[in-house]
Formats: C-alpha cells, sequence, structure tokens
C-alpha cells in the first residue's frame, strides 16, 4: 500500500459544465511538472463529495483549485484560506455527491483528521452551463493559475530551489 505524501493538490469541477472545469484544468497542468514536487500527490477529484474527506485525512497541507463564486471579474483568481470565507452554497441536501467544500473541512476537523494547512485557489467563471470547453476569460488565464499553484508548492521547505 503506498502511503500518503505530506502535500495534496485537488483539482475540482466537471469539465462537463464550463468553467466549472478549471480545476481539474489547472491540476492536469501542473502535475505535468510532478516531479518538481516530490512530496506532493496531485489528485483529480471531481466534484468532490465525501471522497474529499478520505484523500485528505492525514496530510500536513491540501490545495484545492476550483471555480468559485465570488462577485469578481470573469476568469480572476483568489487564494485564501478556510478561516478567510464562508460559503454559501445552498445544498438540496438529496445526494452524497451534493457537498459543500467548508462543511467537509469542518467535518474533518472535528474528525481529527484535517490537514495543518488548507489552501484554495478560487476562479471566478465566466460561463457555468452545461458543454464542454472553458470561456475566453478563464482560458486565457490558465498558465496564471498554474504558475499560482506552482509558487504555493514552492513555498514548501523540501521544494526545489
Amino acid at each position: 500500500m503506498n502511503e500518503k505524501k505530506d502535500i495534496l493538490v485537488v483539482g475540482l469541477g466537471n469539465p462537463l459544465m464550463g468553467d466549472e472545469g478549471i480545476g481539474v484544468c489547472v491540476l492536469e497542468a501542473v502535475s505535468r511538472d510532478a516531479s518538481s514536487f516530490p512530496g506532493v500527490e496531485f489528485l483529480d477529484l471531481g466534484t468532490g463529495g465525501m471522497k474529499v474527506l478520505h484523500a485528505i485525512a492525514g496530510r500536513r497541507k491540501v490545495v484545492f483549485v476550483d471555480c468559485a463564486v465570488m462577485g469578481g471579474a470573469p476568469g480572476a483568481i483568489r487564494r485564501f484560506t478556510v478561516d478567510e470565507v464562508r460559503s454559501q452554497k445552498v445544498l438540496g441536501g438529496v445526494s452524497l455527491h451534493e457537498a459543500d467544500l467548508f462543511r467537509l473541512l469542518e467535518l474533518s476537523r472535528r474528525l481529527g483528521e484535517c490537514p495543518q494547512e488548507v489552501v484554495i485557489f478560487g476562479i471566478e467563471p465566466a460561463r457555468v452551463a452545461e458543454g464542454e470547453g472553458l470561456s475566453a476569460a478563464v482560458r486565457e488565464r490558465v498558465d496564471e493559475y498554474v504558475r499560482a499553484v506552482k509558487e504555493e508548492l514552492a513555498q514548501e521547505p523540501d521544494a526545489p530551489a
């Protein structure tokens, strides 16, 4: 059985829903350079849900990349921690796949399994609707998002100089 790495980068989203797929897109791009970050695991968790709990348990740090409606300009990226924001997501409560990341992180804390550090990169969508492909406002900034995640990882003590 493989031992979990201390740091996990999670891409969240659904590539079949336009900009909702940006987290997965950024994860794929960053993970192409995985050999530069030997202490980091990269994981596509799709639309999240309860599987997030198992994936983050026992990690020192987790970095999430996801589409986030924050009221900014389409394509804007924001780095934040769970202590800096609160979710306003309204859930129907009818599906185990339906979950709010912040509620899952709170549950993880209660279970004593939450990583010491949780960083979230939220990317403001221009379009969340059925259909593959990112909007131009988001697609044109993918390199910027990838750089932001790599810079976050480069701050780690075991990262290459």
